[in-house]
């Protein structure tokens, strides 16, 4: 496939480059030489070659979603600055007025 002179405006445009006439030739013959190559590629006969999405023969091992730390949950509140019924609490950061800390006071809690 030829490169246009308006293909390689087109692309330099939706990716927001600024290419001076060298740089914009040198794109040119690349872009060439890509699809050159996609052609390449094209032209192998793949009918006999099984689809991977990966080289190595690779699998998910998955574990259930078991909780494991139940009976510590009071070890650990017991470290927060705040906690309120069994869960950490935290300052309120979104929706919060403009110019007001982060810090919690005693009704927030």
């Amino acid at each position: 496939m030829e490169i246009s002179d308006e293909m390689v405006a087109y692309v330099e445009a939706l990716a927001k480059l600024a290419l001076d006439g060298r740089a914009r030739e040198r794109a040119k013959e690349d872009l060439s030489r890509i699809l050159g190559y996609m052609d390449t590629m094209n032209a192998v006969d793949t009918k006999e070659v099984m689809p991977m999405s990966h080289v190595f023969p690779l699998k998910n091992v998955f574990r259930d979603d078991v909780v494991t730390n139940g009976e510590e949950a009071e070890a650990l509140l017991a470290n927060a600055p705040h906690c309120k019924e069994g869960k950490f609490a935290v300052p309120k950061t979104v929706g919060q007025e403009e110019g007001k800390s982060g810090s919690m006071d005693e009704e927030e809690i």
